[in-house]
């Protein structure tokens, strides 16, 4: 590392970081602990596709106002270059993490200050919003203030092209060669944000436009009026202290679902999360209290949001009447089935259906979509390929081809309204796939067990590890560069073949990912998170039954901590 660039640039911060007292007083401590020093000023934090995020605090690495201010600039330079408008707009939005609204009200004085118009939420709202925000109200760009599922210690800031998807890698890269030309105290052009409304340069969205969203989210129906829905059903529904309150609550409402309770402790906006500290509901953790509520309740469906409500997790009971929870995949494989099954029933399947999924999603989507005649386009991890995929269906004029996409990690898209992950469409869908199912006398757990029958059993599994710091960081890298040197197999189930993403496969964009194709229809994706100081590892096996699939996929996750743990293996798994 660089100690004398560490220690100019903290004299720097001293001097000139003296806006927010938060930043302030923690500058003072790290004169006295250099490990954290390191770790604040060792980089800049990384733009890329989805933008930044990291850890709130004072450094060149950490998300603060100056950190912020500096990448809007860089943003408004690249949107003032690719924009034919003489006054561009650009949309924000903000979740109910720490400092969010301060985030996004800094950027929009940056936006402002630039001849930029702002369009602003005028409270929190989810991210699907501003995607649809984008596009409806003819902006160059959209950013959503949000560290979206991470711990209460991060926040985030996601930027969205003009076609409402995030941002392309090229787009990135331009936008991040703007960043890296600014300077943090004196590059800089900001305008009071309250100056900005006064002067019309930043002003307010109307609920208008969210209700435009909601009627969206309510066209993916799938049902005509003659058909028979039971929406008696007992739904417990947590936001987990984020953005879902409102509009998740508002569609089921408008949409005739009354019996609807909130998880009490998780309904109101918190940005310290203290009941979920990592609010994701891919964690059981995080879903510990619709549980708790479910039973006590005797609720037929569980619900949980992420704070930017664009994930969403569900719960069900079993044919023993005990509480499961679904995974991200499982709900997928029921929500392609439902809308693949319902869209034939009322002849409104397009000519050339599309679906789309990311590689890390389980393969079993494919024969789910083969069956139903579907094709289905395999993209790299992140929903931004999926909404690419939608505009370029657009383009070819096959718009109404795209029926749904949708990744493990619990995300879902069944229209082309936005261009995003939308947990407030995914929660509409599911909704309605309970009652549709349940006036049939079918209950979700009974329709998973007949698709696992109908196309074979098949359980994933999400492993990660952290590496924190500077450290940590070239520990990643490390690892990887291993794995592409170790690529027999995984206990007793030996590689087949080896995709190495980085290569550029199936015409994707380049990208550090793994996937190792194992024996009996088996693999392990392996990749670093583009949000978290994580390597993640995705384990999907097919098997006959449960209990083989998941002895078959512990021996799997045995030898891959093994080979995670090693520091010096050079050799096979």
């Amino acid at each position: 590392m660089d100690v004398e660039k560490i220690n100019r640039l903290y004299r720097q911060w001293l001097e000139y970081a003296v806006e927010d007292e938060s930043v302030v007083r923690e500058l003072k401590t790290l004169a006295a602990n250099p490990g954290a020093l390191e770790d604040a000023f060792y980089r800049d934090l990384s733009f890329g596709t989805g933008g930044l995020r990291g850890i709130i605090g004072a450094g060149t690495n950490r998300m603060n106002i100056y950190t912020v201010a500096r990448a809007s600039q860089g943003l408004a330079e690249y949107v003032k270059k690719h924009s034919s408008e003489e006054k561009p707009k650009i949309a924000v939005s903000f979740d109910s993490r720490k400092k969010s609204a301060l985030f996004a009200r800094i950027a929009s004085g940056v936006f402002a200050a630039n001849g930029i118009d702002v369009r602003i939420f005028p409270e929190l709202m989810p991210t699907p919003c501003v995607s649809f925000a984008v596009r409806e109200l003819g902006c160059a760009a959209g950013i959503m203030v949000t560290a979206s599922h991470n711990p209460s210690n991060y926040n985030g800031y996601k930027v969205y092209g003009a076609d409402g998807c995030q941002i392309t890698e090229e787009a990135a890269d331009e936008i991040a060669g703007e960043i890296e030309k600014v300077d943090f105290f004196g590059g800089i052009r900001r305008m009071d944000f309250f100056e900005g409304i006064s002067s019309d340069r930043i002003s307010f969205i109307r609920d208008e436009l969210v209700a435009a969203f909601l009627s969206q989210v309510k066209k993916q129906s799938m049902m005509t009026e003659e058909d028979i829905l039971d929406k008696n059903a007992a739904i417990i529904y947590s936001p987990l202290n984020g953005t879902g309150l409102k509009p998740v609550l508002r569609v089921l409402k408008e949409s005739g679902y009354a019996n609807v309770t909130v998880v009490r402790e998780q309904e109101q906006p918190d940005g310290n999360f203290p009941t979920c500290p990592y609010p994701n509901p891919e964690i059981r953790e995080a879903m510990e209290l619709c549980l708790r509520d479910a039973a006590k309740h005797n609720a037929d469906l569980l619900l949980a949001t992420d704070p930017d409500c664009d994930r969403v997790g569900i719960g069900v009971k079993n044919t023993m009447g005990e509480y499961v929870l679904l995974s991200g995949n499982e709900t997928g494989f029921l929500l392609l089935d439902y809308i693949c099954s319902q869209r034939i029933r009322h002849g409104k399947m397009p000519g050339e259906p599309v679906m789309v999924k990311t590689i890390v999603t389980s393969d079993m989507a494919e024969r789910i979509a083969e069956h139903y005649g579907v094709k289905c386009i395999n993209v790299l991890t992140g929903f931004k390929y999926i909404g690419e995929q939608i505009g370029i269906l657009e383009a070819e004029g096959k718009a109404d081809s795209y029926i749904f996409g949708f990744e493990e990690s619990y995300g879902y898209l069944s229209g082309s309204y936005v261009r995003d992950k939308d947990a407030v469409g995914g929660v509409f869908l599911i909704c309605e796939m309970f009652a549709c199912y349940q006036a049939e006398g079918i209950s979700l757990y009974e329709k998973l067990e007949e698709l696992y029958r109908t196309y074979g059993y098949c359980k994933n599994t999400l492993h990660s590890d952290t590496f924190e710091g500077a450290a940590g960081f070239v520990r990643m890298q490390e690892i990887m560069e291993r794995f592409r040197r170790s690529s027999m197999g995984f206990g007793s189930r030996k590689t087949v073949r080896c995709l190495d993403y980085m290569e550029g496969i199936d015409g994707l964009p380049k990208s550090d990912v793994l996937k190792f194709i194992l024996e009996d229809h088996c693999s392990v994706v392996i990749r670093p998170s583009g949000t978290e100081p994580k390597i993640k590892a995705y384990i999907s096996v097919s098997a006959e039954n449960a209990e083989t699939a998941g002895r078959i996929g512990e021996e799997i996750a045995g030898a891959l901590e093994r080979e995670m743990a090693d520091e010096t293996c050079s050799g096979g798994i």
